[in-house]
């Protein structure tokens, strides 16, 4: 189910995924099968999210996000994909993300450039990650 209120422009969207109300989805995003994209989402181009995701409201996934099978996004998590932003940056450094299987990211935890995270971690609330998470922690404040 696609919300008549969301633009999707891409055309690789899993079977028996939602994409509620107020959600962009750019051409070259990938989502998989049996997903939840909340309301007032938005999906950039260089995006995978595998299956069984679940992202809640208010999440941005920008170019290099890439978030595997069966992963928790709690609302308004944020991913970062530039350790240096700034307005017009020529010199612009793409530095993805990767959330692997399993894992739960709490509500408005903030995911910074180049980090993975690992299989069934856990990020909670709040949390500002700075570095790679190991597979099965659990982690929360500054990491």
């Amino acid at each position: 189910m696609i919300s008549n209120l969301s633009e999707v422009f891409s055309k690789t969207i899993g079977e028996g995924t939602n994409i509620w109300q107020f959600c962009v989805v750019l051409q070259g995003a990938k989502i998989g099968k049996n997903c939840n994209i909340c309301s007032h989402c938005f999906v950039e181009n260089e995006v995978v999210v595998g299956d069984n995701v679940t992202v809640k409201n208010g999440v941005y996934l920008y170019d290099g996000v890439v978030i595997e099978d069966d992963v928790f996004v709690g609302p308004n998590a944020t991913f970062c994909n530039d350790k240096y932003p700034k307005s017009k940056n020529k010199n612009f450094k793409l530095e993805g993300i990767v959330v692997k299987k399993g894992a739960s990211i709490g509500a408005n935890a903030t995911i910074l450039p180049g980090v993975v995270i690992g299989e069934n971690a856990i990020v909670g609330a709040g949390s500002v990650v700075t570095k790679d998470v190991p597979a099965g922690a659990k982690v929360v404040g500054v990491f």
